[in-house]
């Protein structure tokens, strides 16, 4: 048992040098906020990506520009000597995940309190290339 989890953990070791992707984690965004940027970048080719952020005015969409260009660095540190162009890399995942909450309370009429719960967000993005060799 200890040789096979040794061997599959060797294989998601391999798998993750050929795997472009970058994570933002505790992201003080609703991830429902995140989402509705996060779904107009998904399968979209990565300058095309870039120009949607930019334009875009919702305050998530900084954050994942932001995000986007680590995962394009990322790409380049591992593909030295290769151009962006060739490559057609484009956002083959973007996954936005729930991360803690802060709960808070807020005074209200009468002696009582409602619950103020502050949501943030983990945000995913693997780039995957479409190279024609």
């Amino acid at each position: 048992m200890g040789a096979r989890k040794k061997q599959r953990a060797e294989a998601i070791k391999e798998a993750k040098k050929t795997r472009y992707y970058a994570v933002l984690k505790n992201c003080p965004t609703s991830p429902r906020k995140m989402r509705l940027v996060a779904d107009l970048i998904r399968g979209v080719d990565v300058q095309q990506a870039l120009d949607i952020l930019k334009f875009n005015p919702k305050e998530a969409s900084r954050r994942l520009e932001k995000l986007l260009l680590s995962a394009i660095a990322n790409w380049r540190a591992k593909n030295e000597g290769v151009r962006m162009e060739d490559a057609n890399l484009y956002v083959k995942e973007v996954f936005v995940d729930s991360a803690r909450v802060l709960k808070r309370l807020r005074p209200a009429p009468q002696g009582r309190a409602h619950r103020i719960r502050k949501r943030s967000n983990h945000v995913t993005i693997v780039l995957e290339s479409n190279q024609t060799n």
